[in-house]
């Protein structure tokens, strides 16, 4: 995992000041991938006590701005946020439980990106949504 001194190296990289509240969401979301924004904010809230909710996603959105995590919206879920960018990698969302994984893309260096017709589009990223059910799921739903 990352330690401190790689988020202050991360933060620096993109031009942002070195705040409390950015190294602590940087932490939470490297340490819980996919986490929601209320989920995000009761972490910070136990490493720094009184963080508003509006500085949280004030940090969020900078950070997405900047490149340091991607923010992932899952049909019928909430916004999700993730550390892992520059990548093109899609997700396997649960349908039972909502648990969401990572999954490289299926071949080749990003085939997804080559549309049928981009309509003239200059395509830099595609979003994949597989569904299905988790192991834990399916082992719940076969007993």
């Amino acid at each position: 995992m990352s330690t401190p001194t790689d988020f202050e190296r991360m933060l620096r990289g993109v031009e942002l000041r070195v705040t409390r509240p950015r190294l602590a969401v940087l932490s939470v979301v490297h340490d819980h991938p996919h986490a929601d924004t209320d989920s995000i904010i009761g972490l910070v809230r136990e490493g720094l006590g009184g963080v508003s909710h509006q500085a949280v996603y004030d940090v969020l959105r900078a950070l997405t701005t900047a490149g340091l995590l991607r923010r992932i919206e899952p049909p019928g879920s909430v916004a999700r946020y993730e550390a892992r960018v520059g990548d093109n990698h899609h997700h396997v969302v649960c349908r039972s439980c909502g648990v969401i994984a990572d999954v490289d893309c299926a071949t080749g260096s990003a085939p997804c990106l080559t549309a049928s017709d981009d309509h003239g589009f200059t395509i830099d990223e595609a979003e994949i949504i597989y569904r299905g059910l988790c192991p834990d799921c399916s082992t719940a739903t076969s007993s």
